[in-house]
């Protein structure tokens, strides 16, 4: 096991070392000037060349790339004499319409992506696994059917849809306050106000991710519980309840890491529909206002790096928790 870790581990680690590259070449390429866009109203060119030394963007693209990716490390310094100033490190660069350092709008905006990445994976995986459980457990009866037609209609229903139609209802009856949604409520000081602010964005999101874990779990639980291992625990007299505890959920449920993993790296990354239905200004509003209004260069590729990377870190531990799960992943 600690061979397989170790093997994986240097792989992520080189992936996030040409992701840095990949992701600052295919920006650096883009026909758009920084220096010029963060120059200000009244600009000229000898105004614009002093930016564009300041940014750093007067030497050549690799000799960028390796500034920025020492200042991931060691931070980075910006100008030169009194107009000077720091990033310290991880420093992904400095955002001109925000007048702060990306690695500080990143820091802002990630307790609202990461509050509702957490509370919207709690809700469907409990509520998908378990009526994917239930489904399979009755199969054919009125509660498979039931649980079906939610898969059908949960599945189907885009999630800006189903976003708007809860946001609405909550809103038509008084239960989300538009002017308080955008404001930061601590969890460990007011976790009833908390919840209040997040628990729609959460059930909007979970609606439809609960659909497909329920027809992924039902479907795991069916086919392993044709296993030649089933069978023989049957045969040894154990519990019904037990072959599904401890048997047929711990193999059933290896498939489902994988998909769970990518899908919380992805919304770590950002939920970007969901957080500009219900106003809170994660990640995905702060990279969707750096594309559409800002055009803010700097602050786009660093949220990039940091939506990509958490969805390669997450990849790791999917892959070191199926190998936990399937011995058989680590012989391979």
């Amino acid at each position: 096991m600690l061979k397989y870790v170790s093997k994986r581990l240097a792989y992520t680690l080189l992936l996030l070392f040409l992701l840095t590259i990949v992701v600052y070449v295919i920006f650096g390429f883009l026909p758009v000037d920084p220096a010029k866009i963060s120059c200000g109203v009244h600009c000229n060119p000898i105004a614009v060349a002093g930016n564009r030394h300041r940014l750093g963007l007067d030497v050549p693209l690799y000799e960028q790339w390796w500034r920025f990716f020492l200042g991931i490390f060691v931070g980075r310094n910006y100008g030169e004499g009194a107009a000077a100033f720091h990033c310290p490190a991880p420093a992904l660069g400095y955002s001109f319409p925000n007048n702060e350092c990306v690695t500080s709008v990143i820091s802002h905006a990630f307790p609202y992506t990461l509050s509702l990445a957490i509370g919207a994976f709690i809700l469907w995986f409990v509520s998908g696994v378990s009526l994917g459980v239930l489904a399979a457990r009755f199969r054919g009866t009125w509660i498979d059917k039931i649980t079906t037609a939610f898969v059908l209609i949960g599945g189907s229903m885009p999630i800006f849809i189903l976003g708007l139609l809860i946001y609405i209802g909550a809103f038509m009856l008084h239960w989300i306050d538009p002017i308080a949604q955008g404001v930061w409520i601590s969890p460990w000081s007011n976790p009833i106000g908390f919840v209040k602010n997040f628990i729609f964005a959460w059930v909007s999101l979970a609606l439809a991710f609960s659909a497909i874990y329920t027809r992924l779990t039902r479907s795991n639980v069916i086919e392993t519980s044709s296993e030649d291992f089933i069978r023989t625990a049957r045969a040894k007299g154990v519990t019904p309840r037990r072959i599904l505890i401890k048997h047929n959920l711990r193999t059933s449920l290896a498939p489902l890491i994988t998909n769970a993993g990518l899908d919380f790296g992805g919304l770590l990354g950002g939920a970007i529909i969901t957080e500009n239905i219900f106003q809170l200004p994660g990640l995905g509003e702060v990279s969707l206002k750096a594309v559409l209004q800002d055009f803010d260069l700097p602050l786009i590729v660093g949220t990039t790096l940091f939506a990509a990377t958490f969805i390669i870190l997450f990849n790791l531990l999917v892959d070191i928790a199926y190998a936990y799960l399937d011995p058989r992943v680590r012989i391979k």
